[in-house]
């Protein structure tokens, strides 16, 4: 008892701060190491998020209990959720609403009916990069020729209440809602807004200075 009373003494601000911080970061906001490329080209391996986890829910530290909802995902935000089907925490962009009718032909999607609109397309080898505008956000994706097509179409299909229909925009290459399924709405860990750093893997984990602080919803 006494050397925590020593302990507390001695390293009292310290400790307050570790407190602190970890209760930000459970509940206000924190950064997701992306170990993929399932994002490409929006987000790439390396770069660390930032995820605001107050942009849906009010939630108790260290917990997945939600006090009050702050918010409702929309068409093209970014989230980062704890995928039970994938037993994994995944980041990939919101396509689908509860209620939206959704569905992809030649990597084209249709929402209720409607196909999405695509310009500036180009190609580069094998990929092939895109923009696509999904109601107010406009953002790039990408298809890698050289990947099955095989998650390239899907049949028109209802999102449940209190799901999300969630796509990678490296369209041939996310394992997302074509292979997990929907995402529950309690799923939802916050929305990603912008990379705080990023580290390339294929150089030394050499720093990408053209990605510190950079907004990810910016083409």
């Amino acid at each position: 008892m006494i050397f925590f009373k020593q302990l507390w003494h001695n390293n009292k601000q310290f400790i307050l701060f570790i407190l602190l911080m970890s209760v930000f970061r459970s509940a206000v906001a924190d950064w997701y190491t992306v170990p993929t490329g399932s994002m490409q080209p929006t987000i790439k391996e390396g770069d660390r998020v930032i995820v605001n986890k107050m942009a849906y829910d009010l939630k108790i530290p260290f917990s997945q209990i939600s006090v009050f909802k702050t918010g409702e995902p929309k068409r093209g935000e970014i989230v980062v959720f704890e995928s039970k089907a994938a037993n994994n925490r995944l980041i990939k962009r919101v396509i689908g609403l509860p209620g939206d009718v959704i569905e992809m032909k030649n990597e084209v999607l249709f929402i209720n009916g409607k196909a999405l609109n695509y310009h500036s397309s180009q190609q580069k080898n094998h990929l092939v990069h895109a923009i696509e505008a999904i109601d107010n956000i406009q953002h790039a994706i990408q298809v890698d020729e050289n990947q099955s097509n095989q998650l390239s179409s899907f049949k028109a299909t209802l999102v449940p209440k209190n799901s999300y229909l969630v796509l990678g925009d490296n369209r041939r290459h996310s394992a997302d809602s074509r292979v997990y399924g929907f995402v529950p709405r309690h799923e939802l860990k916050g929305k990603a807004t912008r990379i705080a750093f990023s580290l390339n893997y294929d150089n030394y984990y050499q720093p990408r200075d053209d990605r510190f602080f950079k907004d990810i919803y910016a083409i």
